[in-house]
């Protein structure tokens, strides 16, 4: 259901519905902070923070397990080092952590001892009823 929709297409609808929701707000930090050592400036976008949020519930739907650190890795890039070539960087692994606790507060997530992330049925019925409306 949730291969059949275009990926950036369900992340901006479950982005607006989040944006509705108390359990997700952005920190005051937000809005100084780089996503990741691979950037140059914070991002531009004013509603950055519930479209990566909308992003790793996404991911997490599709691969249960994931942690903080694996999650890092995906979202994380090629750092410019000028003359020197390119390097991999990590993402911030702030931002995900927070967005993961709140994803857990709002029931959309639940985390297991030692076996990362894993998508709860309430989450699963969050996206596919954002799947449909897409369709």
């Amino acid at each position: 259901m949730i291969l059949d929709i275009d990926s950036q297409k369900l992340i901006e609808k479950a982005a607006e519905k989040m944006q509705g929701m108390e359990e997700f707000k952005p920190p005051e930090w937000s809005e100084y902070v780089k996503t990741g050592k691979d950037r140059e400036r914070t991002p531009t976008q004013k509603n950055w923070w519930y479209i990566r949020a909308a992003s790793v519930l996404r991911k997490v739907y599709l691969k249960q397990g994931l942690g903080v650190s694996k999650l890092r890795k995906v979202y994380g890039g090629r750092k410019n080092m000028g003359h020197k070539p390119e390097h991999k960087k990590r993402a911030s692994g702030a931002i995900l952590r927070k967005i993961l606790q709140q994803l857990e507060s709002a029931g959309f997530v639940k985390s297991e001892k030692g076996k990362g992330r894993h998508i709860t049925p309430e989450g699963q019925k969050f996206l596919n009823n954002i799947a449909k409306a897409c369709k």
